[in-house]
């Protein structure tokens, strides 16, 4: 059995168990902390190492259309906004490496991407859709979660994080 059937299996136990409130993040929550790696260097990555930035974490597949055409707004805002205190985590959840690479080498990132090699990140997240977005501020409290990605909602989530950015 895979590891990611076994994280879910683990997770649907869990939600059984004591509810789904206890594991899944929402909007108003505090982020969990994902131990994730970072894919190009597998060094470990941990998102409360970003605390005291905005962060925009991206749950992407290769497989997934819409990650592909978000990803140029993506490298935008790291571009414009990564000096105002803004980080971008992509995290790969496909299970081949190799799929995420060829996925890459078409759609190039140049913000943090990152794997979840365990499986567990995106049930913590209760990522429902591809891509799933979660803004995180500067203390660790999400505050917007976006499911999907159209090029027409880009704008509307650029105001959200500048929003973000100028909250101290």
């Amino acid at each position: 059995m895979n590891k990611r059937i076994k994280a879910l299996l683990c997770c649907l136990v869990f939600t059984s168990l004591f509810g789904q409130e206890a594991i899944a993040a929402g909007q108003g929550d505090t982020s969990p902390d994902c131990q994730l790696s970072a894919f190009a260097d597998h060094n470990p990555l941990s998102l409360k190492q970003s605390r005291g930035q905005v962060l925009y974490v991206d749950f992407w597949a290769s497989w997934c259309g819409p990650c592909a055409k978000s990803f140029p707004f993506l490298n935008s805002l790291h571009s414009e906004l990564k000096g105002q205190g803004l980080q971008i985590v992509g995290v790969n959840l496909d299970e081949s490496p190799a799929d995420a690479q060829g996925f890459l080498a078409k759609y190039p990132a140049n913000f943090t991407i990152a794997a979840d090699p365990q499986g567990l990140c995106a049930p913590l997240f209760s990522v429902q859709a591809m891509p799933s977005s979660y803004l995180i501020d500067r203390k660790g409290v999400i505050r917007h979660i976006h499911l999907g990605f159209k090029a027409g909602e880009a704008e509307e989530l650029k105001q959200l994080i500048i929003k973000l950015l100028a909250e101290h």
